[in-house]
């Protein structure tokens, strides 16, 4: 008998578990609130790590198809000095499948393909143990029935309350985002600046990074430490006062990078919460957590690409796993805790290099990341 299996989000964890449960022949429901994929911005790019988010795709029979959409050249990373002075012109070899990069849009359609997502279902909360199994609450009030709820809904999931009453906390980092639009055309010195891939600039406690996407579309990231209401006198729908707050908070760089600001179109602010580093819970059965649900971090490239190998795994434990449900699960929460716990270590400890008082601290992660 197939069990009755929901996933809440139609994010990369979510659909890299629908997508393997797909490929088993097993039937999953997928409910995301968004009214269609394409109702909000699905953001910048993202690096598909060789041994995390390629070996999900792979166990998702995606990977040749993913390797078709990555950008090999997008793995291309420059480090600049606040005056504009080249530190570091990291480029990978032609060959270099370590971590290509594919935008996100391009990841979500690539996993959607044949999947049944019910679009416009956003759930409120679920309700585990009851006669008929997990009880899914919608916001239009209907309710709904399942042998297991996986709770794939990111930073402010509405499943986690059900195993664990933790909640993000701001880590007193920050971040603005705007875009550049035909960065070639339009830009070209801009272009030529940022290279093939991604340009990071690092100051006393703050950061620009510039990175490609496809079809010559730039994300421009401005992070900094601050506290969480460093914006009450400003108005962050003020396209032109942000960017003044901006230019001012990063006074003294040098003009070429200062323009990754000043032609930037609009702004959105994006503080940095996590979980607890060593975040678990006590197993109930019927409900998990995958993602940024069970272990929100940083976003220093690992987010995603544990997500979606967590989302795969999962999915391949129910279908070839035990025959008992619940033992496929508990074994995975287990593993996911062990391996989630080793990267939030890694990327809480790089965050504070990266934005830190010492720009050096900075160049050196990227040194032992990336040795030249």
């Amino acid at each position: 008998m197939r069990h009755r299996i929901a996933v809440v989000g139609a994010g990369p964890a979510g659909l890299a578990f629908a997508r393997v449960l797909h490929r088993h022949g097993y039937p999953v429901v997928v409910l995301e609130r968004d009214p269609a994929p394409d109702a909000r911005p699905a953001g910048g790019t993202l690096d598909m790590h060789e041994g995390l988010g390629q070996l999900a795709l792979d166990k998702a029979g995606l990977l040749a198809e993913f390797q078709a959409l990555s950008r090999l050249k997008g793995q291309a990373m420059r480090i600049l000095d606040t005056d504009g002075t080249v530190l570091r012109d990291w480029r990978p070899r032609p060959d270099d499948r370590a971590n290509p990069e594919i935008d996100r849009g391009q990841l979500r359609d690539l996993l959607l393909g044949p999947l049944d997502v019910q679009w416009g279902r956003g759930v409120t909360h679920v309700v585990p143990g009851t006669r008929d199994g997990v009880l899914v609450h919608f916001a239009d009030g209907r309710q709904e029935a399942f042998d297991l709820v996986v709770g794939a809904d990111g930073a402010w999931s509405r499943i986690r309350p059900a195993l664990s009453s933790v909640t993000p906390h701001y880590t007193g980092v920050t971040s603005v985002e705007t875009s550049l639009d035909d960065v070639d055309t339009r830009h070209p010195d801009l272009a030529r600046l940022i290279g093939d891939g991604s340009v990071a600039v690092y100051g006393v406690n703050r950061s620009l990074v510039a990175q490609r996407n496809s079809g010559g579309h730039v994300k421009v990231y401005a992070k900094f430490r601050a506290p969480l209401d460093w914006h009450t006198d400003l108005d962050l729908t003020d396209v032109e006062a942000v960017r003044s707050s901006l230019l001012a908070l990063f006074d003294g760089w040098a003009a070429p990078v200062l323009d990754l600001l000043r032609h930037g179109t609009a702004f959105v602010h994006r503080p940095f919460y996590v979980l607890p580093v060593s975040h678990t819970w006590t197993h109930i059965p019927g409900v998990t957590l995958l993602g940024d649900a069970a272990h929100l971090m940083p976003p220093l490239g690992a987010g995603a690409n544990l997500a979606m190998l967590e989302g795969a795994e999962l999915a391949e434990s129910i279908a070839t796993g035990p025959a008992d449900l619940d033992e496929a699960v508990r074994a995975f929460e287990e593993q996911m805790w062990a391996r989630a716990g080793r990267w939030a270590k890694i990327t809480t400890a790089g965050l504070e290099r990266l934005v830190s008082p010492d720009p050096a601290e900075a160049l050196a992660l990227f040194d032992q990341v990336q040795p030249s």
